[in-house]
């Protein structure tokens, strides 16, 4: 299947139900059965770099504006872990954050170009 094939609406979708389902995994006790890379840095450059090509596809007209507010998504991630018995805030996190929103993006880029 083409990216140009789903819409918009269909993207927006994805985009929401995986920025809910980053933060039920970033909040909860950490479990063996937990889906993992089994690094959490490559845990979180994968779940960005997945929203950032979501956040792209869903709105494409405001692909600066989806990278802030996903990076500053991340942060508040780190805030609300700080918060919970189980989890902590690290930087490095939120470096591999925007690691995966530059992944992410360049993706998009490239799927875009690929695709046309």
């Amino acid at each position: 299947m083409k990216l140009s094939t789903v819409s918009n609406r269909q993207w927006r979708y994805m985009f929401w139900a995986c920025l809910l389902l980053v933060l039920g995994l970033s909040l909860m006790p950490i479990s063996p059965n937990m889906p993992t890379t089994g690094w959490d840095k490559a845990n979180h450059l994968l779940a960005f770099v997945v929203l950032a090509v979501l956040g792209c596809q869903s709105h494409p007209e405001r692909t600066a504006t989806v990278m802030l507010g996903l990076l500053a998504y991340g942060g508040l991630i780190e805030v609300l872990q700080s918060f919970t018995p189980d989890r902590f805030a690290e930087a490095g996190d939120l470096v591999a954050d925007g690691l995966g929103l530059l992944v992410g993006l360049g993706l998009t880029m490239l799927l875009g170009k690929s695709g046309s």
